[in-house]
């Protein structure tokens, strides 16, 4: 089969793999219809995750049609659609039955190793590095799941691919993101990065009672669907922490959402520290979020931390008497109310794909993604078929895109109103 594996920093390459196989009763093989590549897979691309190994296949949001079930498997057959969630839970540990899927004992074969790192070690991983289990991941013509009754959610007829193919992972990481944060009526939710799991973020804000969100970012695209949302956009040139407490009265927000993590822009100290292995992250965003946030408020991080930070300010945070909420998101938690949100109209997660792209073209995929051209937020990868010509691999216009008048140039005192 065709699979995009890793060779190193920035070199992902589309190779002819072997097939997948059912290795232990309780697996499945899925044909893979469409998949995507995540912001989290920029970590990957850019080096800066330990433990990965030349030819490992990537990617973790995918699905697909069931094509052959283990002995063990009961709850699929060879023909069912499913979405398959990011990280892979037995069902039967304690962290499983307390619902905290991604924490789970029995998946990662290679726990020592991450619990040398963090501690414990949480669930494995599809294609996210042998320090989470080294599974092959779902970038590929056919992937091999494990846990199969457990994983994976059927999915009715009626709904395409792209109406649920984020359930996978971003749109449920958006969600808990946001329902991290305790949202109250009339509260105001400020989130940091417009990218594919902060477009979640917003909405979800929204749909859990949230009065006003401001989105903090500069890349112009995402900005503009972030307001398309329903979202107020700051730029991250500026001067965030006066212009939040103007925006709020001088309180700051309720809740804070940090959606960019280890690899934020906007401190040359950082990118330094993190290039010579002084630090693993650039807590940019994260330190921006605990100045401003207000007393009492609440932080939220579903943006990826991989270990050891510098100069965070956790006397602010104590003195404000900050709650913090994060973690890998429990994906199966939210698997069947977020389908339903779905089925209701409630949310087209389609919004968010602006590049629908052949396997094959899945380095240049990669490439795009990474430097934000060509106004891309989301790439999703079509493994069995051919795109329309140029791949789709086109800026999508957007039916509200402000200007770069509006967006970056007009002075601050009359865009803080603009919401």
């Amino acid at each position: 089969m065709r699979a995009v594996c890793w060779y190193g920093t920035k070199d992902v390459r589309v190779e002819n793999v072997p097939d997948p196989k059912i290795l232990n009763p309780g697996d499945a093989i899925i044909k893979i219809t469409s998949t995507a590549i995540c912001g989290s897979d920029l970590h990957l691309y850019d080096g800066v995750i330990p433990s990965m190994k030349e030819g490992d296949i990537l990617g973790h949001e995918f699905m697909g049609e069931v094509m052959e079930v283990g002995s063990a498997v009961k709850k699929l057959q060879v023909g069912d659609r499913v979405v398959v969630p990011f990280c892979i839970s037995c069902g039967q540990c304690y962290y499983c039955n307390h619902q905290l899927w991604s924490l789970c004992d029995n998946t990662n074969p290679n726990a020592a190793i991450n619990a040398k790192l963090n501690g414990f070690s949480g669930a494995g991983l599809f294609g996210y590095s042998h320090l989470y289990g080294g599974y092959a991941g779902g970038q590929a013509e056919y992937a091999r799941v494990p846990f199969a009754d457990v994983g994976p959610i059927k999915i009715p007829e009626g709904l395409t691919d792209e109406q649920v193919l984020f359930l996978s992972d971003i749109f449920p990481t958006g969600y808990m993101a946001a329902e991290n944060c305790n949202i109250q009526p009339g509260q105001i939710v400020a989130i940091w990065g417009c990218g594919p799991v902060g477009q979640f973020a917003i909405r979800s804000a929204y749909l859990l009672g949230a009065e006003k969100v401001i989105a903090i970012d500069n890349v112009l695209e995402r900005m503009a669907m972030a307001q398309q949302g329903g979202a107020a956009v700051v730029s991250s040139d500026e001067d965030v922490h006066e212009i939040l407490k103007e925006m709020t009265g001088g309180r700051g927000p309720d809740a804070c959402i940090d959606a960019v993590g280890m690899e934020a822009h906007g401190s040359t100290y950082d990118v330094v520290k993190q290039v010579v292995k002084l630090e693993t992250d650039r807590p940019y965003v994260l330190r921006q979020a605990m100045r401003i946030c207000r007393k009492g408020g609440t932080l939220s991080i579903p943006g990826v931390y991989a270990g050891f930070l510098d100069k965070i300010p956790l006397g602010a945070a104590f003195a404000k008497g900050l709650t913090f909420k994060m973690g890998q998101t429990h994906v199966h938690r939210y698997l069947e109310p977020l389908l339903r949100l779905v089925q209701d109209g409630k949310i087209d997660p389609t919004f968010v794909i602006t590049h629908r792209v052949a396997l094959d073209e899945a380095a240049d995929a990669y490439e795009i993604f990474a430097k934000k051209t060509e106004n891309c937020i989301k790439v999703v990868l079509k493994p069995h078929e051919q795109p329309p010509p140029a791949l789709e691999r086109r800026a999508r216009e957007l039916e509200s895109l402000p200007s770069e008048e509006i967006a970056m140039e007009l002075p601050r005192s009359k865009r803080l109103h603009e919401k």
